[in-house]
């Protein structure tokens, strides 16, 4: 090797030992004799001193260096003189004194700089990756990902799991988003599909008696993108046989808890996690992904508005909908009118019609409150003893603020879902330290769907009812609950799965409600159908998103901070510019040719 240690290793330890290192220079300071240059590898940089009384052919070396340069030193440990170490690096304590240096391969200067965290524009970012990811918080980031991937596969290895890889040229899936299909050169006509889970593949294991499988696996979705979705991610799939719901979730909590508490323990982790049902979770907080940093929970107010006067309340009730909020703590304050407005137009964008707000004045009980410590814009239809009624539910004191929302149902919890993240954002109330996770389960196993006039599964068709649901599954399917949970964390969705169907006849009812006929699930499902007749045992599992653990981990919002090179919110990639067109011999080898459509050019 042309190193003999890596530079962030160095210690007051090696004081007097001859080293030979490389790497890049990160800073270069020229003190007139001295020159002084931070050298910089993959695990961090030392000081590199080059003295022209000592070693002048060295120092000439480095009066030619300029950042990003990459050179190899020789030379020795020392430890710096008393008053000059630099208690902020791990290396502070020790300088390397160069008695040889050669430059390996000039830089060009860098489009921004890498020595300093400066904010640079992200498609800069994203076109000079490579240059990106020598940044001191990129290179955190991904040493970051590395451990928390190293601590799943040690922890799964000494709870007797086995990794096993499963392929990613497969058969397309139904439900979910957007399969990438892979055109078949020796089957021309035909298609592979690359991966959005390991599904079926991790039951056939089972199947196959591998009783405990994971996987750190890659996975493909064509859909839109967001902060929290990237075409390409990876995710840690587990399967598990002879389990419960019970069982999984007990394994992955102990995982998230060890993982947590290893990778940050700055951090503050809730244990054990919150337990919360679907229905639960919509009537508290308006999501199944709820953020449990904050309080602000939601409280219904139907029937305490039915007959009011104001047409929108009482219209809402008639309808069957429902006027539901939360207070605000100290919001009447917080949240002067010209933020209610800024609110009502962000509620209007999350879908929701508008906003009605009533702050509690004055000073005492809330039991004492009068029509006129009540400061609404809809005061005349809000009386003292509605609102009373309304802090009754909500938890709500004097100073608070209650916000409420009237719509259908669906609508009103989307839209007070995220009218309650964006108030915590305002305010800051969402502990930055603490990762507070909940248990999510009994989701709907299926929902209608009107535009097309069909069930849907809410999770996947290889979802398994509850076993007493199960006699529902034809006469009443939107009362079936499904045998499927999520594991939430600071608002965002870490983890999903559920018990699978084991037995055909069963799978086959699911097939059926979904509109999969029998031809249509034997051409597609046969091998899966077949397997579940050669004693398929009782199995479960949980996939969770690797690129979404580390990103929260790391207290970011973006997942494309934690992949070394993402692609953009339209799934291209400024770097090497994919996609890209191809040649027309390529198309034909695979059976595909390219037609004109209104004057566009389209597959």
């Amino acid at each position: 090797m042309l190193k003999s240690h890596f530079c962030g290793e160095l210690r007051k330890e090696h004081v007097g030992q001859d080293v030979e290192l490389a790497g890049w220079v990160n800073r270069r300071r020229d003190h007139g004799n001295l020159i002084f240059i931070d050298l910089r590898d993959s695990r961090g940089l030392v000081q590199v001193v080059f003295n022209p009384a000592q070693a002048p052919e060295a120092h000439g070396v480095a009066d030619q260096v300029r950042p990003e340069y990459v050179i190899q030193v020789k030379g020795s440990v020392a430890a710096r003189r008393p008053g000059t170490e630099n208690r902020s690096l791990p290396t502070g304590e020790i300088e390397v004194q160069a008695r040889e240096a050669i430059i390996l391969n000039p830089s060009k200067t860098p489009p921004f700089y890498i020595s300093e965290d400066s904010e640079v524009e992200d498609l800069l970012r994203l076109r000079y990756r490579y240059l990106d990811l020598r940044r001191p918080r990129m290179r955190d980031r991904i040493w970051t990902r590395y451990r928390v991937i190293k601590f799943m596969r040690d922890f799964l290895y000494s709870k007797g799991f086995i990794e096993i890889e499963t392929p990613i040229l497969a058969n397309p899936t139904p439900e979910g988003a957007r399969d990438y299909l892979v055109p078949s050169r020796v089957s021309k006509g035909s298609f592979y599909a690359l991966p959005q889970s390991p599904q079926q593949f991790k039951q056939l294991l089972m199947v196959a008696g591998y009783e405990r499988y994971f996987q750190i696996a890659r996975c493909f979705r064509d859909e839109d993108l967001r902060a929290d979705r990237q075409p390409e991610f990876t995710q840690l799939d587990i399967e598990m046989s002879f389990v419960t719901a019970d069982d999984v979730l007990g394994v992955v909590e102990e995982l998230y808890t060890a993982l947590c508490e290893t990778i940050r323990p700055d951090m503050r982790v809730t244990k054990p996690f919150a337990r919360l049902t679907y229905d639960e979770a919509l009537r508290r907080f308006g999501t199944d992904k709820p953020d449990m940093r904050y309080g602000m929970e939601l409280a219904d107010f139907t029937d305490l508005v039915a007959g009011s006067e104001f047409a929108v309340f009482r219209q809402t009730a008639e309808a069957g909908g429902q006027v539901r909020g939360f207070a605000v703590p100290g919001g009447v304050e917080a949240l002067p009118r010209k933020q209610i407005d800024d609110l009502t137009s962000f509620v209007q964008s999350a879908g929701g019609r508008g906003l009605i707000s009533a702050g509690l004045l004055g000073q005492g009980p809330v039991d004492e409150l009068t029509d006129e410590d009540v400061r609404s814009p809809m005061a005349r239809f809000l009386n003292a003893e509605v609102v009373k009624g309304m802090a009754q539910r909500t938890g709500a004191h004097r100073g608070d603020l209650i916000l409420m929302v009237a719509d259908q149902e669906a609508v009103a919890s989307a839209a007070l879902d995220a009218l309650r993240r964006e108030v915590a954002r305002r305010l800051d109330l969402a502990d930055p330290n603490l990762l507070a996770w909940c248990r999510v389960t009994d989701f709907p196993l299926l929902e209608w769907n009107e535009e097309d006039g069909r069930w849907y599964a809410v999770h996947h068709p290889f979802t398994s009812p509850r076993v007493e649901d199960l006699p529902l599954l034809e006469s009443d399917p939107a009362r079936v609950r499904a045998q499927a949970y999520d594991l939430v964390c600071n608002g965002w969705e870490m983890a999903g799965g559920s018990v699978r169907i084991h037995q055909r006849d069963v799978q086959q009812r699911m097939f059926a409600m979904l509109g999969i006929g029998p031809e249509e699930a034997q051409a597609r499902f046969g091998h899966m159908l077949e397997a579940f007749e050669y004693g398929a045992p009782p199995h479960g599992g949980i996939a969770a998103g690797l690129d979404r653990n580390v990103a929260v981990l790391c207290g970011l919002d973006d997942i494309r901070e934690v992949i070394a090179f993402p692609k953009t919110k339209t799934a291209s990639d400024p770097m090497t510019g994919a996609p890209s067109p191809v040649k027309k011999d390529q198309l034909e080898e695979v059976g595909l040719s390219l037609k004109e459509e209104q004057g566009e050019a389209g597959a």
